[in-house]
């Protein structure tokens, strides 16, 4: 099978939340194209094709659809350059309901966009004025009608014209069509004040709708707003600004008190206080000095830093982070799925029972008029818009992912958010994720005639082409230089240990495993730490414990996540059975598996899942480096990102920044959240639609409900949907 190709392209002057449904639906079924999706909040559009070579014709059929659906709206293909178009195009985004005919083209500058809309506020002031003239003043019917119809085309007449240009297109079921026949047909009852007021209470809520959608649009980029600007890059002995992407690994950059750093590096002079929190949602800010490594999208406090790149800015922790979070919508959620699906059903049917109620009662009721039914169907148009739904609910959810990443919680998806609701069991690797994996030689036992300092030297000089933490351990505690030429035949024993020469003596060091395996009688440590036996010529001399430290943050997580409802909370481990049963008790968890192989961690999850309800999702929450193949595994994998393991950020679905358990917990909040706001919105809009479609049947409520059971109820679900962004730790 062939790779998938993905290709993003921006929408420039999407505005219409049920049109990009449209568009996502439509450009799915392209011959050649695998999927695609729209991202309404950012006005992303991805598409994954098949080949190389139906490429160019997929793209120009998809400008085609878009030209179609939202008329006026650019595809422009996204490169790097347009990281900040997103932010850019909201500044002076519309300040007028949804003008499909211009489509906002921002392609021609500010002052022909501030021309029309100028253009528009007069026309609209216009068209009020008169309306009011129209209600308050007593005229004879031609008066009263030529004042209404004036005030009508002047405040509605661009939502006509979009509605005719569009059935020409054959694109019937959008809310420009909807509005027009309706306010056209209470004209032609006589309704004329209802067809003008109604119209202009629709332009009004469009106008809110659109600023709240861009408010909180805007507030949750900007809670993602760390990408830095600009670099001040050394270039022989003067300094010049340059956009990030021109800076490449081993220049040399200079970053100010106060400013972003821009992109990975070392520092190679000065030293100064950094504020990682736009990373890590960490506060506290902590020193670097020379040689220290530091990220991209830290602000340097107070010193000036003068550092050298190391990954270019595609590469960096930064750069990715933001692409996660700048794509986390993309991944629907289950819920705004069924609501899309739900949408495109939704409004042909409201029209359809609209017409029948047109036609069916005035020729079966006696005594009903063909005037007062039409205008109880007139109602059921105007309520027959889903968009409500369409806007409040994917704003929920990203509103959630934008409050979790300023917590320092990375969720790389809706649908991750929402399965965090069914939780049902937690899987934790241990080190590195319960402990700190950091290990310190904690006790030495020599035996016979060998000294602690002899003791600790061998096995230095065993485990000294080793990269393993307890290797590292013992190498620190040595504290000196290694001499390479002591050692030769240097073997690790898979699961046990290691065997070298040194000094002529064969020297063997590891766990209890070896020792049985190679007959030695040894004497074991009753000690909570991994103990590394030795033995020299066949003859055991002594044992070496190393023990790694818990988190504080561990017990307080396995506590909340317990208060939380979560049924059972699991350890792993490739640690002995000692110390895990040990870390096991002083947290609290429910159940211990030591000494696991990373293929027998997959395993023994993999029983697990069998033990879970149909529903239910299990969480492996590890720290990344070799517990990708786990963390893939898992209906959710959580990995603690402790800033710079490139193998968390990539393998898990949700990635913890700050390396704390306990935020494994605030997600679980968070997610909770943002579903209670999500279902609000749906029962709140489904509800308040289907009392007035009840009511317009018994001809109890009129077109001014019904256009608040459009706009109103649309604005206020997405006010609400901004409440999913402030999390409460």
């Amino acid at each position: 099978m062939s790779a998938i190709i993905k290709k993003e392209f921006i929408l420039e002057g999407l505005c219409c939340a049920n049109c990009a449904n449209k568009i996502e639906a439509q450009c799915k079924k392209i011959d050649g194209v695998i999927d695609a999706n729209i991202n309404f909040i950012s006005k992303g559009l991805v598409i994954q094709f098949q080949s190389e070579e139906k490429i160019p014709g997929i793209i120009e059929e998809a400008a085609k659809i878009v030209n179609r659906i939202e008329p006026g709206t650019k595809v422009i293909p996204k490169d790097v350059k347009t990281f900040n178009n997103v932010e850019k195009d909201h500044n002076h985004n519309h300040s007028h309901g949804h003008d499909h005919s211009h489509g906002h083209d921002h392609g021609h500058g500010h002052s022909d966009d501030e021309g029309n809309n100028k253009v528009k506020i007069i026309r609209f002031t216009l068209g009020v004025a008169i309306f009011l003239i129209g209600i308050i003043f007593k005229f004879d019917y031609f008066i009263e009608f030529a004042l209404f119809f004036i005030s009508y085309l002047l405040i509605g007449g661009d939502i006509l014209l979009i509605a005719v240009k569009n059935i020409l297109r054959g694109q019937v079921f959008d809310e420009n069509f909807l509005m027009a026949l309706a306010t056209v047909g209470a004209f032609s009852i006589g309704q004329f004040s209802e067809g003008v007021g109604v119209m202009l209470f629709y332009q009004v809520g469009e106008f809110f709708q659109d600023i709240a959608v861009n408010k909180s649009r805007k507030s949750i980029s900007a809670l993602m707003d760390i990408r830095p600007d600009y670099a001040n890059k050394k270039v022989k002995d003067e300094i010049i600004k340059v956009d990030p992407d021109e800076v490449h690994i081993g220049d040399i950059i200079i970053v100010k008190p106060g400013e972003k750093v821009p992109l990975d590096g070392v520092v190679i002079e000065g030293k100064s206080l950094i504020d990682s929190s736009a990373l890590t949602g960490e506060s506290v800010p902590r020193d670097v000095k020379t040689g220290d490594e530091i990220l991209a999208g830290c602000i340097n406090k107070n010193g000036l830093l003068t550092i050298e790149v190391k990954k270019e800015f595609g590469e960096s922790t930064l750069a990715k982070i933001l692409d996660l979070v700048q794509n986390a919508s993309s991944k629907k959620a289950p819920t705004e799925n069924f609501v899309s699906k739900f949408a495109r059903y939704y409004t042909p049917v409201v029209v359809i029972g609209a017409t029948l109620l047109a036609i069916i009662p005035p020729l079966v009721v006696p005594g009903a008029t063909f005037s007062q039914w039409i205008y109880r169907a007139l109602v059921f148009l105007v309520v027959s818009c889903p968009c409500a739904l369409i806007i409040s609910i994917p704003l929920g959810f990203f509103g959630g992912i934008g409050g979790a990443s300023k917590n320092g919680i990375l969720v790389k998806g809706g649908n991750y958010l929402e399965a965090l609701n069914s939780v049902e069991m937690v899987v934790f690797d241990k080190t590195g994720t319960l402990t700190k994996g950091v290990f310190k030689v904690t006790q030495m036992n020599a035996e016979g005639n060998l000294s602690q300092d002899e003791l600790l030297e061998y096995a230095a000089h065993v485990e000294s082409y080793s990269s393993h933490p307890i290797a590292t351990s013992i190498l620190k505690a040595y504290a000196k230089d290694v001499r390479r030429e002591d050692i030769e035949d240097v073997h690790e024993i898979a699961g046990k240990g290691i065997s070298a020469k040194v000094k002529g003596k064969s020297v063997l060091a590891g766990n209890s495993k070896l020792m049985d395996s190679e007959k030695i009688s040894y004497n074991k440590a009753g000690h909570a730490g991994t103990v590394i036996y030795l033995a020299i010529d066949k003859k055991y001399v002594g044992s070496i414990i190393i023990s790694d430290e818990i988190k504080e943050d561990s017990i307080y997580a396995i506590r909340d996540l317990k208060s939380m409802g979560v049924k059972k909370i699991v350890m792993l481990t490739g640690d002995n059975k000692d110390i895990a049963s040990e870390i096991g008790k002083v947290l609290g968890v429910d159940e211990v598996y030591s000494e696991l192989l990373p293929h027998e961690k997959v395993e023994k999850l993999e029983l697990l899942q069998k033990e879970k309800s149909a529903k239910g999702k299990i969480v492996f929450v590890g720290d990344g480096i070799n517990d990708a193949p786990v963390l893939a595994r898992a209906d959710i994998g959580i990995a603690m990102g402790g800033i710079g393991s490139d193998a968390a950020i990539e393998a898990a679905d949700i990635v913890i920044m700050t390396d704390e358990p306990s935020k494994i917990a605030l997600a679980l909040k968070i997610a909770k959240k943002t579903k209670t706001i999500v279902l609000q919105n749906i029962f709140f809009a489904l509800g308040v639609k289907a009392v007035i479609l009840i009511l317009a049947v018994f001809g109890i409520s009129t077109m001014w409900e019904a256009v608040f059971g459009d706009v109103g109820v649309a604005l206020i679900a997405v006010l609400n949907s901004m409440r999913a962004m402030k999390v409460n730790n």
